[in-house]
């Protein structure tokens, strides 16, 4: 007899996750799977960076952390979003988590009531749509396709509120397309925002610094939108520390304080090895990982390139992150080596276990047209899944 709770049981799992460990079976199994589903950059964390948590190591840091972050590593978070974002924030507005997916947990417990709306444009990060439901909120889901490279207008915004909508969560550069919002973009959603007072932004920067367009900008950048606006960033991606687990927000001081407060319940504080070596992480110039950003695009011209030999995939050039969020609905309906692929999640099943590829279906994501593929690999492992990926559709 089932006696899990209704709240798990409703619960998705999540499908990149899931993907992944799909893979390792099958690698178990001896099957040669190329991974291109989990967002992990593939270079190893800096070495100035390690060389920092060794010192932190060697001079015993060893206790717990205070609740929401050492001082001084909301002074180094203070001066990045300085100096790359342009906010000023206090260090009663900074929050240190387990991760900045802990930091979007603890802002929709601490934010949502039963029954409160959150907009999310489609595609939107896989485990926004669970954390919100798992707060008692309902997503609201703005759909965009390819030929607007993925982004929500503000007319799509305006017509998607109602008077239950609580907040708008979004992610730029955006997992799983890689569009980012510009800041005329950005200007006009916040002047929808500006008829609707109460309602509140999570802007979700975790890819800021894997840009190719040479800019990023902030919604709380704008002075009419930074008291309504958490700020979400961390290390996983730019630094390549997926494993380290350290995430942060910059917002208004009250919601800092609940997020505070919440966390003290569920973790209390970050690692404390962890947070010692993000200090001189976030203290260098963003320049000190361009070569990660650098390798990233030339990887995008890369992948790019060979599925455009893929035909049925319809593709963008996404500007930042690393990914392709290629529309594959071209191949639906159809019957190829006796399985028939009527959805993304077909499709991602079937170049898995017939190309030995692992991608995510865009279900997952909000938009059942496309599948994430993801290019932080080497570029060998590119090619030859792209090669078994054009193979196994003809």
């Amino acid at each position: 007899m089932n006696q899990l709770s209704d709240r798990i049981n409703n619960l998705s799992t999540s499908a990149t996750l899931a993907m992944a460990a799909k893979a390792r079976e099958l690698r178990e199994e001896g099957k040669d799977i190329i991974g291109l589903s989990l967002g992990e950059p593939d270079f190893n964390t800096p070495n100035f960076v390690k060389e920092a948590a060794i010192e932190a190591v060697n001079d015993n840091y060893n206790s717990y952390t205070p609740v929401d972050g050492y001082g001084e590593l909301k002074d180094a978070i203070i001066t990045k979003f300085k100096r790359d974002n342009n906010l000023d924030y206090t260090k009663s507005q900074i929050v240190v988590s387990t991760g900045a997916k802990q930091a979007l947990y603890n802002i929709a417990s601490v934010m949502l009531n039963d029954g409160d709306e959150v907009i999310l444009p489609c595609p939107y990060w896989v485990s926004y749509s669970d954390i919100v439901k798992l707060n008692g909120g309902v997503p609201v889901e703005v759909k965009t396709d390819i030929s607007n490279d993925f982004k929500m207008t503000a007319a799509q915004l305006e017509a998607a509120i109602t008077p239950k909508t609580k907040m708008l969560w979004y992610s730029s550069p955006c997992n799983p397309s890689g569009s980012v919002y510009s800041k005329d973009e950005l200007r006009a959603i916040a002047d929808v925002l500006q008829k609707h007072p109460n309602i509140y932004v999570v802007s979700d920067e975790i890819y800021e610094h894997i840009n190719f367009i040479g800019g990023h900008y902030s919604i709380a950048q704008f002075e009419d939108m930074y008291s309504r606006t958490i700020t979400v960033n961390g290390v996983s991606k730019a630094f390549a520390m997926t494993g380290w687990r350290i995430g942060y927000i910059g917002a208004p001081d009250w919601i800092a304080r609940a997020c505070n407060k919440m966390q003290g319940q569920v973790t209390s504080g970050a690692n404390c090895i962890a947070q010692r070596a993000v200090i001189t992480a976030l203290e260098a110039h963003p320049s000190k990982i361009q070569y990660m950003v650098d390798e990233f695009k030339v990887r995008r011209k890369l992948i790019l390139g060979l599925l455009d030999d893929v035909e049925g995939f319809k593709t963008n050039e996404p500007e930042g992150a690393f990914y392709v969020f290629p529309d594959i609905s071209a191949y639906f309906g159809t019957t190829m080596r006796g399985k028939t692929i009527n959805n993304a999640s077909d499709m991602a099943m079937y170049l898995l276990e017939e190309a030995n590829v692992a991608t995510v279906t865009g279900d997952a994501f909000g938009n059942p047209n496309c599948i994430r593929i993801s290019y932080a690999a080497s570029e060998d492992h590119i090619k030859e899944a792209i090669k078994r990926i054009k193979l196994a559709l003809t």
